[in-house]
């Protein structure tokens, strides 16, 4: 589930998903990097044996199937941006049968896996960086927010493409959205899936403005300069204000109509950082440089707090809000909280590749039991080959490590696929990588649940398919 996915103009970090119109890192952005994982809905929580045993075979014998490549050797696409070769995957999406893989340089392919041919780039003139991806499952489209660099690559722009549209091959049948903003850094665009809303934030005029993300109408607008931030939860919007000496004062607004439902300030330590400031529900989340975590309920002022030595400032947040826990990401390493301050899981087996904590290679189920991560291999796999990690599968509730792809534990190489030599799928999808090299360098990472398959980016613009 996403809450806040908001979009920047700067080289990437976290979508999480406020896209900002930045040309550098926000302060804030450990915050905010997890936060496109939370873009799946909640569905009702199921029997917990049975949620296991159907994870443990739905991962069974999952292995290489498929290879695109996001890179246009023939250079149909009038962009400088695609003649640059081995370009990153940086973000994967797919709707339906369509899987959209995002590159570094801006570029945005789209493919299908039906045929597994390349229906298309999403990029529809030249000079244009496509920055992030959101599927908006309201109407069935896709939303590109992408910079120019006809204005120095300094202005978001909004982009909705029907799926049907895609799947015909026409990327340009789409029309731009919030056009009357100007969302110059440090303006931003953020997608809220879970209640169905877009924030938009323009610099210019400091106006914030709560459109519907099913037709894109605008619902209501808040101007004031003294607004330092927003975070959105289910239902609700925490207006967080510039800090005086000895406090900060905080607002909660009904998301819906934008209606005060509460006003309050928060006694702060009088010098001290505020490193972070999140609310998930009821629950208000504070930490200081160098102080103790502070929970607050809003609802009845009751405040209890959580040794530094016990919580440290972590990296990135995922909120669980059907579960009422939280994932802390610091140094590689998950752990689980509830809203006591009480660690509840930590994770065997799973030390995440990348050091910063880059949520592209992480991926939350819609019922979140299961965490899909980008690993390093285990200390007492010798036979790991290179530089390969693996993807693992783990439930968050117990930390247990539920299964696993590695290059040891590979049912079949990618080219032995048991299909006759005429097979649909070598013809258009030859998969020349090995699996310890699809395995190598992942730097982007989606679960397809409704399909059960994984799809997995490189930084030589690859996208791999694994699939039972």
């Amino acid at each position: 589930m996403e809450v806040g996915r908001r979009i920047s103009a700067s080289p990437r970090p976290c979508s999480v998903r406020r896209v900002s119109a930045n040309k550098r890192p926000r302060a804030d952005g450990f915050v905010n990097c997890v936060k496109k994982l939370q873009r799946r809905e909640i569905s009702s929580k199921r029997d917990r044996a049975f949620s296991t045993s159907n994870a443990l075979e739905r991962f069974r014998n999952m292995r290489l199937t498929d290879e695109y490549d996001t890179h246009d050797p023939k250079g149909q696409f009038l962009s400088n941006f695609v003649a640059i070769k081995e370009s990153k995957i940086i973000e994967i999406v797919s709707a339906h049968d369509i899987v959209f893989a995002l590159a570094y340089s801006g570029v945005c392919a789209a493919f299908c896996r039906e045929t597994n041919e390349r229906l298309c780039f999403m990029n529809v003139s030249p000079g244009e960086v496509i920055r992030s991806l959101f599927y908006n499952k309201n109407n069935d489209s896709l939303i590109t927010v992408s910079v120019y660099s006809s204005d120095s690559f300094s202005s978001l722009k909004c982009r909705s493409t029907r799926i049907e549209y895609i799947r015909r091959g026409k990327p340009d049948a789409g029309f731009a959205l919030f056009e009357s903003e100007s969302l110059k850094w440090p303006g931003f665009v953020e997608f809220d899936d879970v209640n169905g809303k877009v924030l938009t934030y323009s610099a210019q005029d400091s106006i914030y403005k709560v459109f519907d993300l099913k037709n894109y109408t605008m619902l209501y607008s808040i101007s004031d300069k003294h607004v330092q931030e927003i975070k959105i939860s289910p239902g609700i919007m925490l207006l967080i204000f510039n800090r005086a000496t000895s406090h900060v004062p905080l607002k909660i607004l009904s998301i819906e109509d934008g209606t005060v439902l509460k006003s309050f300030n928060h006694l702060l330590h009088r010098n001290k950082k505020v490193e972070f400031i999140e609310q998930f529900n009821e629950k208000l989340l504070v930490k200081q440089e160098n102080e103790n975590l502070q929970i607050l309920d809003v609802r009845n002022t009751e405040l209890m707090e959580v040794s530094k030595t016990e919580f440290m400032t972590p990296s990135a947040f995922i909120f669980l809000y059907e579960n009422q826990l939280f994932l802390t990401f610091r140094n590689r390493t998950v752990s689980v909280w509830n809203f006591r301050g009480e660690r509840v899981t930590s994770f065997e087996d799973h030390m995440l590749w990348h050091p910063d904590c880059n949520t592209n290679n992480i991926y939350i189920t819609c019922d979140q039991d299961l965490i899909i991560s980008y690993c390093k291999a285990s200390s007492d796999d010798h036979w790991a080959e290179g530089n390969a990690g693996s993807i693992n599968i783990s439930n968050i509730l117990t930390g247990k490590c539920l299964a696993k792809i590695n290059s040891t534990n590979h049912p079949l190489e990618a080219d032995d696929c048991g299909c006759s030599s005429n097979c649909s799928k070598q013809k258009y999808s030859p998969v020349r990588s090995t699996v310890s090299e699809a395995l190598e360098d992942i730097t982007a990472l989606f679960y397809d649940e409704e399909r059960n398959e994984i799809y997995t980016g490189n930084r030589h613009g690859l996208v791999h398919v694994w699939s039972n």
